[in-house]
């Protein structure tokens, strides 16, 4: 029915439901189901109420029977009434109604009364409310719905013996009075004390939102710069979970701010210099062709100085990039990559620069080596270490990318044989622009962000990176441990 999801989704309920206003759903929450038990409670009352209405009516109408039960008596044979004038019209007469009366003698005569009172039906059982044998009915007479009570009287004589039934019915006006007095009364009450409850609870709900409020104004009035975390008992312990992650993320939100920060003070202070060498070796450009007698070599050579210049800024942006990147993949899905297919890719696409110094690139790997990650990412992070490792390793060396997989997990190796790096700068050249001295000197080029890269790649996939001393030369031997897949 489409009536219950859109109920569903007012209510604050339900699959892709707004949540909505918090005092409005602590409000339908409690003054909806307190709307339904004060209307079952009204409904109860009401009729308790015309229930004990009913029972004294008919008490009263049971007094009547009686009285006039009294005045039957049998004279000569024959059942009479002696019901006076004066009776007669207290009978018949009510300030709200009218009161009929009936006598009908053992053979089923009328004796006195009405005789046209509706008879007795043959289904109406005997009232155990009272030790006298008498019948409550409803009917109709002359138009007019009535209540009726039915009185079997034993009367005898000498001459003979019987049971008289004296009938006295009423109409309803008096009960309907008093049933909508009952019903209005009943609703007048309960709709004050609904009244009263529902302010209680506005109430009570506004008191208890205040600390959500006092919340709101807390992060609401923070500096941009205030990175302090909101106190959580500022609010009710069933929402301090909440505050906390909101600190955390608060947390984790001022340190990406921060990490970006020196990442573009960094990356401005390291491409200042060869955007300013850059610039100066354009001027020598420009001058030695002004010159009349200009030197072909020398402008060669400046232009070759640029063409290197511009090809060492490209690959520093390339890698300052890089770097950012990775922060902003960390959400990306992750699918099953294969190791040694990465590791043969990137020996494919190395291969030249490895003849090129004679360097022995090798890869050893039985196994797939399945990780579950970002290939790309992988991809980046194995470049960066081969280049590494070739740019770093002298001629006639030797690159080996191995692959290990056991009980363990799986385990990514490349090693060289270049001059390594001494175990006090182990730590520190994972740092952005951090350079160990012995690639300096063989390197003055360089930027110090690979390792960096390779780091907050190996990180983003839950991997352990180790640098050692490598197993048959001074070289250096990268370790990246990978959990298993699961």
């Amino acid at each position: 029915m489409p009536l219950l999801p859109a109920l569903a989704r007012r209510l604050g309920i339900g699959p892709g439901a707004a949540p909505g206003s918090l005092r409005g759903q602590l409000l339908r929450w409690l003054l909806g189901p307190l709307l339904i038990l004060v209307a079952l409670n009204t409904f109860s009352v009401y009729r308790n109420a015309l229930d004990a209405a009913d029972t004294a009516y008919d008490r009263s109408l049971l007094a009547s029977t009686r009285a006039l039960a009294e005045r039957v008596s049998v004279v000569e044979g024959k059942v009479v009434a002696d019901v006076p004038y004066v009776a007669l019209d207290s009978f018949e007469t009510d300030t709200l109604g009218r009161i009929y009366y009936k006598v009908t003698d053992i053979t089923g005569e009328t004796v006195s009364g009405y005789g046209d009172l509706p008879p007795v039906p043959a289904n109406v059982p005997r009232s155990e409310a009272y030790p006298a044998l008498v019948r409550f009915y409803h009917a109709n007479y002359n138009g007019q719905p009535v209540r009726i009570a039915a009185l079997l009287q034993p009367v005898y004589d000498d001459s003979m013996r019987g049971i008289a039934l004296i009938q006295v019915g009423e109409t309803l006006e008096a009960r309907r009075v008093l049933s909508n007095k009952i019903l209005f009364d009943t609703l007048l009450w309960q709709a004050l004390l609904l009244a009263a409850v529902a302010l209680l609870v506005w109430f009570a709900v506004r008191l208890v939102l205040q600390p959500l409020m006092r919340l709101k104004i807390a992060v609401e009035t923070r500096g941009p710069n205030d990175a302090s975390d909101v106190d959580p008992t500022l609010v009710h312990k069933e929402v301090r979970p909440l505050v906390a992650a909101l600190n955390s993320s608060r947390s984790r939100m001022h340190m990406l701010i921060n990490s970006q920060r020196r990442f573009i003070a960094d990356a401005s202070h390291q491409l200042r210099t060869p955007l300013t060498v850059l610039k100066t070796q354009a001027e020598l450009a420009l001058r030695e062709c002004d010159k009349a007698s200009n030197d072909p070599d020398a402008l060669r050579e400046i232009v070759r100085s640029m063409a290197n210049t511009t090809d060492s800024t490209v690959n520093l942006a390339n890698r300052l990039l890089t770097l950012a990147r990775i922060e902003h993949r960390a959400e990306d899905s992750t699918t099953p990559v294969s190791l040694r297919e990465t590791a043969r890719q990137v020996g494919l696409e190395q291969a030249i620069a490895a003849v090129n110094k004679n360097i022995d690139l090798s890869l050893e790997a039985d196994q797939e080596g399945i990780v579950q990650g970002q290939a790309l990412l992988l991809h980046e992070m194995l470049a960066n270490l081969v280049d590494n490792a070739l740019r770093y390793t002298p001629q006639g060396g030797a690159v080996i990318l191995r692959v290990i997989e056991d009980a363990n997990g799986t385990t990514l190796e490349i090693e060289d044989s270049g001059p390594g790096i001494a175990a006090t700068e182990r730590e520190r050249v994972f740092a952005p622009f951090y350079r160990a001295t012995a690639t300096m000197e063989i390197n003055p080029a360089g930027h110090g962000l690979g390792l960096a890269i390779v780091r907050d790649i190996a990180t983003l996939h839950n991997a352990a990176i180790t640098l050692e001393d490598a197993s048959t030369s001074n070289g250096l031997k990268v370790r990246i441990s990978f959990g298993a897949v699961k």
